[in-house]
């Protein structure tokens, strides 16, 4: 930990140089001389407590959270928290020399933000919170148009409500945050459909919003402000800000645009829909996440002329201290360069563009923001073609299809998409993917380099990893989905086996064994249905297929439930449907079998008892009672001995009953009783081939092999066993070989066969034949014969 601190320390020091040699004013340049010399002797503290302790502190000494975890932020990353220690030190500056400093600092910042994202003669306020300066903004607009509300306050907004309008794919929750934080009742918000019929689905309806305006007007409201995206949170789409713009100036809207898209405007090319945010009201930027810069505040850029209501609206200050908030972008802005600036976010938009591209070839996938090129987000999603669809990138469903396949097709597609994005998200975790539901769409797979790749360090190569593990996963997926109803048909068709429709399960599907004692209509807990399926759970798990089973969460009851992962395009449905209802059916049975076991036995020793019982008073009055006094009984006993019979008894578990032994006493053997038959085995052994695991699709036709098996087998032994007769025979009367005499044909066919049939024998007990050496004496032999 002392060298990680250690190398903190240098790169302070080196940023603390390379700040010194940037700056020009002096009071600066000498503040960040005095930082390096701080730093100095820090690291000089820590070399001395090293050496005198004489050793290092071992890893395992410290607590896990505090073991390597502190983050490879790079330079510029400590140029950024360097803003926090200096905001701290020019703090206790004198009130004239902060002044001039903070004043120099929020200048600068402002105007090279207004030149490098094309926002001219603009303003800027910087805050921790991204929906802060949001707020700001309309608290400034409410200001503007009500001329008496710092005076009257409240009323005045009673008597003209003042609307606010936001897309209905804004980012959920910014309308009650605006709301409450500027006490407005939430039918000032009015959500903005986007387009159904025409155009994207994440667009604002232009059209729509302006019969809305029209109507709040004539009922006596104020449109106040109007939320545009350039880039929405979802999936990347920039509304029509032209034709917006249009619109708020002609009924006196204040327009303000947010999204990741205004990052765009860095760069030599934008699109048009992108560049008109220029000639908004305001724009809220997030240049952090864009340049992966750490503690580095948010921005708002608005136009006004009025300081004064910008001071009552809040979005200036007269404290030097709250001008502070640039002073980490002001050094990371400087430490960049506008090159270094253009670089990091043309470099992530050209990861979304070549993943985009790369997308476009392969099949089964399905690009949500395929329209805008210039988006740095990239959404795509698997999907599966419907029976009768459209063959393209949409699938739309046929109009005969039914809604409810619709929908099941829908769910089971969303759970897959779910299962792919944390799929990649493992494989390839400098992609920063993030998985989304969309309510049009569904489940989707998201790609936002803007707010990721600089912090993680998103390269090309990433993005072919990405693309190259998408190929991967695609021959799981779809035989996954086309397995499924292949799934449900075998459970629905098999006896004991329940098909439970899980919509939010990924894999093959969800099947539950209805027990002997399992009350259907119930869902309360079942013991008995649980104790199954643990054991049933654990019998498919050493099973050692290439399949996944899990209990899985509890699906609308407590009962328990065998959840199925993934499967590949060779797994045999039919056995696996098979095994799970055997083995669940014989686990049940073992444990029924157990039950009345106990209950057997249970009831035998009760009858011993009475029967123990009833022999003690048989032989008290077969002997007397004198007999039992213990000197007058032995006296009596030595002059007239008692001839007792030997009456024991013996638990028959078979049988579940008592029973005499004086069979076992009068000849000396114990006898065997009844043998119980062996239980037939319900499952239908099936044969594999050497190496191929539990439900595997057999490639050389099982089927036939199956079926021919044991009369191939049986042919093969008596043959053999022919063969070996005769050699037998042949050898008993021909003359010892010598060692050097060589063996025949015949011999070495023979010896063959035999090593052929000992195999067999060993893989199919069940086929082997009774031999003479087998045979064994049932029956006394006269030791005379």
């Amino acid at each position: 930990m002392i060298q990680g601190n250690r190398a903190i320390s240098r790169s302070l020091i080196t940023s603390a140089k390379t700040l010194s040699y940037k700056i020009a004013d002096p009071t600066l340049a000498e503040m960040g001389k005095n930082l390096k010399e701080a730093m100095k002797m820090l690291e000089d503290s820590q070399r001395r407590t090293e050496e005198e302790n004489g050793k290092k502190l071992l890893s395992g000494d410290i607590p896990g959270p505090l073991q390597g975890r502190i983050q490879n932020i790079g330079e510029q990353g400590h140029i950024a928290l360097l803003g926090h220690s200096l905001g701290a030190y020019i703090s206790t500056l004198d009130k004239e020399k902060l002044r001039k400093l903070t004043t120099r600092i929020l200048s600068d910042t402002t105007l090279w933000l207004c030149r490098i994202f094309r926002y001219e003669n603009g303003c800027a306020y910087f805050h921790e919170e991204e929906r802060e300066g949001l707020a700001k903004i309309c608290r400034l607009a409410i200001h503007s148009r009500y001329e008496d509300f710092v005076v009257d306050g409240f009323n005045v907004l009673y008597n003209k409500m003042p609307v606010i309008y936001l897309s209905a794919a804004a980012r959920p929750g910014l309308g009650q945050y605006l709301c409450n934080q500027l006490g407005l009742p939430f039918p000032c918000l009015c959500r903005v459909p986007c387009n159904t019929m025409f155009g994207s689905q994440h667009q604002m309806d232009v059209a729509f919003l302006e019969k809305l305006i029209k109507d709040d007007i004539e009922r006596g409201k104020l449109p106040l402000l109007l939320v545009a995206n350039a880039g929405t949170a979802a999936v990347g789409h920039t509304d029509k800000i032209g034709r917006l713009k249009e619109l708020c100036k002609q009924y006196g809207i204040w327009l303000h645009v947010k999204g990741v898209n205004l990052a765009t405007l860095a760069l030599g090319y934008v699109s048009s829909s992108v560049l008109a945010a220029t000639k908004c009201d305001s724009m809220t930027l997030t240049p952090g996440p864009w340049l992966g810069l750490p503690a580095v505040p948010a921005v708002t850029l608005y136009k006004h002329d009025d300081p004064a209501l910008t001071l009552v609206a809040g979005l200036t200050s007269n404290k030097p201290t709250d001008k502070l908030r640039a002073l980490p972008l002001w050094l990371s802005l400087q430490y960049l360069g506008l090159d270094g600036i253009v670089e990091r976010i043309k470099h992530a938009c050209q990861l979304s563009q070549r993943l985009q591209e790369s997308l476009k070839k392969v099949n089964h996938i399905k690009i949500l923001v395929e329209d805008e090129l210039s988006s740095p987000v990239v959404v795509f999603r698997f999907f599966q073609e419907l029976p009768g669809s459209d063959p393209g990138l949409n699938a739309i469903p046929a109009p005969n299809m039914a809604p409810s396949a619709v929908s099941q097709e829908r769910h089971s597609c969303d759970a897959l998409n779910r299962w792919l994005g944390e799929q990649l998200k493992q494989l390839v975790p400098a992609s920063g993917l993030t998985v989304m539901d969309l309510e049009v769409e569904g489940t989707c797979v998201r790609f936002s380099p803007l707010t990721t790749a600089a912090v993680l360090g998103t390269r090309g190569e990433d993005v072919d990893q990405l693309v190259a593990c998408i190929q991967s996963q695609l021959p799981v997926l779809t035989c996954t989905l086309q397995l499924r109803e292949e799934f449900k048909q075998e459970v629905m068709g098999a006896a004991g086996l329940l098909y439970v429709d899980d919509p939010n399960w990924p894999g093959i599907g969800v099947v539950r064994y209805e027990h002997a004692n399992d009350d259907k209509s119930s869902l309360k807990s079942d013991p008995e249905g649980e104790k199954i399926h643990a054991g049933l759970l654990k019998k498919l798990n050493e099973l050692e297929s290439d399949l996944t089973f899990k209990m899985g969460p509890e699906y609308k009851s407590m009962k328990s439930c065998i959840y199925i992962g993934m499967a590949s395009d060779d797994i045999d449905v039919s056995e696996l449907v098979e095994t799970i209802a055997v083995t669940a059916r014989e686990i049940e049975e073992n444990s029924r079998l157990l039950e009345n076991m106990t209950e057997v036995v249970r009831k035998g020793i009760q009858e011993a008892q009475v029967q123990l019982q009833k022999a003690n008073e048989e032989r008290l009055l077969e002997e007397g009672v004198l007999r039992q006094i213990p000197v007058v009984g032995s006296v009596l006993n030595w002059f007239s001995p008692v001839q007792a019979s030997q009456k024991g008894r013996t638990f028959n578990l078979t049988a579940g009953s008592l029973e005499s032994t004086e069979h076992t006493y009068v000849y000396k053997v114990q006898g065997s009783g009844v043998t119980p038959p062996q239980t037939p085995s319900g499952a239908r052994t099936k044969q594999r081939l050497p190496g191929q695991k539990p439900f595997k699709r057999s490639l050389r036709g099982s089927d036939t092999v199956s079926e021919t098996s044991s009369v191939s087998h049986i042919e093969d032994l008596e043959k053999i066993e022919h063969l070996s007769g005769g050699q037998d025979a042949s050898e008993a009367n021909s003359p010892e070989r010598h060692p050097g005499v060589p063996t025949p044909p015949e011999a070495e066919q023979t010896g063959a066969l035999q090593d052929r049939a000992q195999r067999l024998e060993d893989d199919c007990p069940q086929m082997r034949k009774p031999r003479s050496t087998d045979l064994r004496f049932t029956q006394p032999v006269n030791s005379h014969l």
